[in-house]
């Protein structure tokens, strides 16, 4: 198996490619990363290659040979480039791929922006057969985007592949910092502009716990991943014959609630915290078709969440640095 892997600079693909590389899983297996701004260090079994993803002459050099590609490359909310990368460059690699002599399967990570995540309501769980519904911005449009144009090329040419729908991507002491009313704070919300300075800088420095109301008065409950529990995902869905042409969601088993977030923070570290009322509203995805067709279980829940990302220390060689908002 020889895998291209894009995007393999970011949290996923460097999680992927360390647990081929320093594991047992897909023995034999090579990797070449498609890197852009960053590179990794090559290996016995690892390749760079530079390029730009919307060079359809980049893309082409970069499957020769390739059986397997893992497409992980996203933007965030970056207008002057998301076209480039989520539509143009998906487009190089589907055309470059079913053209291709020795492809065999196509791996998207997708996002559970394609469904809006808490932005609008819905009917819970949400299956994968839950309509498109992009909200506000870029982002959650290139999500719909990568979505249609996959299944699209299912229809067009019978081609090979799957999309793993994954909430928000933890690893590491991310989700503490999606708690923060600092200017630290990790995606959204962002915590101080739903309060007053006084108060944000007051929570800040108590670590006070936000508990997210959602439209209705109730604590919202949303979706997130651990990064390993996604490569455990796409490691399983590589070669397997039920992960034809299917869309997985790829999630916790439980989704987070707020208040019992900030529960355990008080019974654990004796954190307080405080409600902040928003226009958002408790969503969460279905795993229940990852866990049949590709015997998947998540092995992360609410606590350990918690505990690793409070327990966390960052040795000096690995400052929090975030390349996207979220």
């Amino acid at each position: 198996m020889n895998i291209l892997v894009t995007g393999a600079t970011g949290k996923v693909g460097r999680a992927f490619i360390d647990r081929i590389l320093d594991g047992n899983e897909l023995p034999g297996a090579t990797i070449r990363a498609f890197c852009h701004n960053r590179v990794l260090p090559e290996g016995d079994r690892l390749e760079i290659v530079k390029g730009n993803l919307s060079v359809r002459s980049d893309v082409e050099a970069a499957l020769q040979d390739i059986t397997h590609v893992v497409h992980l490359a996203t933007c965030k909310e970056t207008p002057e480039n998301v076209m480039d990368v989520t539509v143009k460059g998906l487009f190089w690699l589907l055309e470059e791929c079913r053209e291709s002599s020795t492809f065999e399967q196509f791996v998207l990570i997708g996002g559970d922006a394609a469904v809006g995540h808490f932005f609008y309501p819905h009917p819970v769980p949400v299956t994968e057969d839950q309509k498109h519904s992009a909200y506000p911005g870029c982002y959650a449009l290139s999500k719909v985007m990568e979505e249609v144009m996959l299944e699209q090329y299912y229809l067009q040419y019978d081609f090979n592949g799957c999309c793993l729908r994954a909430p928000w991507i933890m690893e590491k002491d991310d989700f503490k910092y999606t708690l923060s009313f600092g200017d630290d704070v990790f995606g959204g919300p962002v915590w101080k502009d739903l309060v007053s300075d006084e108060d944000a800088k007051r929570y800040h420095e108590s670590r006070t716990i936000p508990v997210m109301l959602g439209q209705d008065g109730d604590p919202v409950q949303r979706n997130f991943v651990h990064v390993e529990d996604l490569v455990s995902a796409i490691l399983l869905a590589l070669g397997h014959p039920e992960a034809r042409q299917q869309l997985f969601n790829v999630c916790m088993d439980e989704p987070v609630h707020y208040r019992k977030v900030a529960d355990h923070l008080k019974e654990s570290r004796n954190l307080p915290s405080v409600e902040v009322p928003t226009p958002y509203h408790s969503t969460w995805l279905d795993n229940a078709k990852a866990k049949l067709l590709l015997d998947w279980k998540p092995e992360y829940d609410l606590k350990r969440l918690i505990d690793e990302a409070w327990d966390y220390q960052r040795p000096p060689d690995d400052p929090r640095t975030i390349w996207y908002p979220g």
